[in-house]
């Protein structure tokens, strides 16, 4: 499997902070881990089986917990399932898929060809297929999908999780396992894999920057830094054996997985694109979910809309869908050519040339309206509500993470509610390329790293608190443990107390196995040194997360500028700090000079090496 990190710009406004706060800058380090998983439209429910413990379900194989943030990848299982898929019948979008798609076919045809063995070995699993097809569309397609998501590449090709860890469309059909097995090795798929590797990654070639500036252009309307991570990884999974017509997307705890086919015209960007807000978005809302529970009212508005289950049963979910709705309606292309005023215009021109723009917005506006209306009468009944918020948050400078909790909170619910009544629902819901079957909330350390991510300092260090306080001393050698120290530590730096950042970070150092968790512990420590003047114990710092190998792009360039440069933040300079010697500096101080806000800097307990 060839993994392609997928590069972005993303513009950065300046930003006022004491030292404390920029040793968080950059990229976050935790890898959240795996709370549910979702089939082809679905998402399955979690479970608690112990006070803070959810029952969870594993990553899918080809989620890299040490990989990058956004990545594009090609997988040889699903490559098997796809090609065994088209070997017994699957034509859907034959016509319109790359050629690669009918090569592989023609190979699978000349291998059956010469053997009886082969002939047999598909009959075998096209028969299983075929005794386990139940809607004739693409969800059968897709349960196979889930599956071979979960399968390790060949020779083994077996299930990566055990079945209670799996999704459940995927094990619905897990027996077909031994019969890919067979019929990959009786028609050499693996060979026939090698052969048209380098094709996939042309076509990953093709994907790719269209791809990068989808998520630029997104990230710069919503006001994101690109590059923000909360261990959250969003995976684009090329297969051009699929029908192009359909986007398989999947949301797997904190991982989102989409796998896409292309064509000629590329892949059904509006489709990754929507995946891709949710990706994004969901972990705002889920960190405000109380105060979006107070909508509750308006779910006994929705009861007759055509929304899956989980939309008229949990305000979050229902909130997060028209969000987006709001979003796709503000930045859809509509279809009108933009209007351009001619050259070299003469003053008298000017009413005209204002009319005319006037007119052109106007065609524009209705065309979104009328997307708003007719999502609002599929159920999402607040998409007109976040339509009316964010023309006013495209014209404030400040991005979504700070702007989503005034929307939510000064939502009039009363006014929704009456809104909602007076909507005539439609009788059939569209399709929707990432609906859930169950709600899912965060909880635990997982909720902690979501309130820490939106800002929500305390809250995050109340809940990674009581995570180390149900079970005492025990859970501090235990994985959960040392992530809520790690928690606690960020917590500590962002609020400016750099003895129980230190604490925290050395704690999760002795405790963790989590390799992520180890180097930016180092990272960290090493940014801290740096800015209390200990280049020398800053550059051990360095070396050890580099030494740590977590495998993983970010972590590797964060250590190497470490080492390369020592860490500094405007204002602050241990050569200043040095020459004057009525003057220790944050050390001696407490305090950020540069920032001249009295708040706390590093302190002597940055100099500490971790034990």
């Amino acid at each position: 499997m060839q993994r392609r990190t997928i590069r972005f710009f993303a513009a950065a406004g300046a930003m006022s902070a004491v030292c404390l706060w920029y040793i968080l800058a950059g990229p976050g380090p935790l890898a959240a881990h795996a709370q549910s998983s979702s089939s082809n439209s679905s998402r399955s429910s979690q479970t608690p089986s112990s006070a803070g413990a959810v029952q969870r379900e594993k990553a899918p194989s080809l989620v890299d917990p040490a990989g990058p943030t956004i990545s594009m990848v090609s997988s040889e299982p699903v490559f098997l399932m796809a090609a065994a898929l088209n070997a017994c019948g699957y034509d859907e979008g034959l016509d319109e898929s790359a050629p690669v798609r009918k090569r592989v076919r023609d190979e699978m045809n000349q291998a059956l060809a010469k053997s009886e063995d082969a002939r047999n070995k598909r009959d075998s699993i096209c028969l299983y297929i075929a005794q386990h097809r139940m809607t004739g569309s693409e969800k059968d397609v897709s349960q196979y999908i889930s599956l071979a998501l979960y399968l390790t590449p060949p020779p083994e090709l077996e299930t990566s999780a055990e079945l209670a860890e799996m999704p459940p469309d995927s094990t619905q059909v897990v027996e077909i396992v031994p019969l890919l097995r067979d019929f990959a090795a009786a028609v050499d798929l693996h060979g026939i894999w090698l052969a048209v590797h380098r094709i996939y990654d042309q076509e990953a070639d093709e994907v790719h920057d269209p791809l990068s500036q989808m998520i630029v252009s997104t990230n710069i309307y919503l006001k994101m830094p690109a590059t923000t991570y909360d261990g959250r990884r969003f995976v684009v999974v090329i297969e051009p054996l699929l029908s192009p017509h359909t986007v398989n997307a999947r949301i797997y705890g904190t991982d989102y997985v989409v796998v896409v086919s292309p064509s000629s015209s590329g892949i059904r960007m509006d489709d990754v694109r929507h995946t891709y807000l949710h990706y994004v978005i969901e972990p705002l809302l889920y960190a405000r979910a109380n105060a979006v529970d107070r909508m509750q009212p308006i779910l006994k508005e929705v009861r007759e809309a055509p929304l899956d289950f989980v939309f008229r049963s949990d305000t979050v979910p229902l909130v997060i869908e028209s969000l987006i709705k709001a979003i796709e309606a503000r930045t859809m292309d509509t279809g009108i050519p933009v209007y351009k005023a001619p050259p070299d215009l003469e003053r008298q021109d000017f009413p005209r040339v204002m009319r005319e723009r006037q007119i052109y917005q106007q065609k524009v506006d209705a065309v979104r309206i009328a997307a708003v209306r007719h999502d609002m009468t599929q159920g999402f009944v607040l998409t007109q509500y976040f339509y009316e918020q964010l023309i006013q948050f495209e014209k404030d400078p400040a991005g979504l993470r700070d702007t989503i909790g005034e929307m939510v909170y000064s939502m009039d619910v009363d006014q929704q509610v009456h809104r909602a009544r007076a909507i005539e629902f439609d009788k059939e819901a569209d399709g929707d390329v990432l609906q859930r079957s169950k709600p899912r909330k965060l909880t635990g350390l997982d909720l902690a790293e979501a309130r820490l991510a939106a800002g929500d300092v305390a809250g995050a260090s109340t809940l990674a608190r009581h995570a180390l306080a149900e079970t005492g001393d025990t859970l501090q050698t235990t994985a959960d443990g040392a992530r809520a120290d790690f928690i606690l530590a960020r917590a500590a730096i962002i609020t400016g107390h750099p003895e129980q950042a230190i604490d925290g970070f050395q704690k999760t150092l002795v405790s963790s196995k989590e390799p992520r968790l180890l180097a930016w512990s180092h990272i960290y420590l090493g940014r801290m040194l740096d800015l209390d003047c200990k280049r020398d114990q800053a550059l051990s710092e360095y070396k050890e997360a580099l030494a740590v190998r977590d495998g993983q792009q970010d972590t590797r360039l964060a250590a190497e500028r470490g080492v390369k440069t020592a860490y500094a933040v405007n204002g602050h300079s241990c050569e200043d700090a040095d020459d004057d010697p009525s003057d220790s500096g944050p050390a001696k101080s407490g305090q950020d000079k540069s920032s001249g806000s009295g708040q706390p800097g590093l302190g002597q307990g940055a100099a500490r090496k971790p034990q």
